[in-house]
């Protein structure tokens, strides 16, 4: 699946979306057992779409960048890819702190 978007150099860029969606398994959701969490700051945000594409779990949305936590394996990928440190890795537990 694809839409389109202008680039800031006023070309046409496609953006693919994710194939798959997730599911909950057999075992229940994924984040019974992850250590950390992505906390996504939205004032820091430039909206890139970055954590969006790289997400291997396809479980950030792309009109507001919530993350699906149920489903979220803590493996950072969204924070290490976003360029304006939005999202940082909390332990589980200490996110509201």
């Amino acid at each position: 699946m694809a839409d389109q978007s202008i680039g800031k150099d006023g070309n046409k860029k496609e953006i693919r979306q994710p194939v798959s969606m997730p599911t909950e398994g057999v075992a229940g959701f994924t984040s019974a057992w992850r250590s950390q969490l992505p906390v996504l700051d939205s004032k820091k945000c430039n909206g890139c779409l970055l954590c969006w594409i790289y997400c291997p779990e396809a479980l950030i949305t792309r009109e507001d960048r919530s993350i699906d936590l149920r489903y979220c394996k803590g493996c950072g990928v969204c924070a290490r890819e976003c360029p304006v440190n939005a999202i940082e890795m909390a332990r589980e537990g200490e996110q509201n702190r």
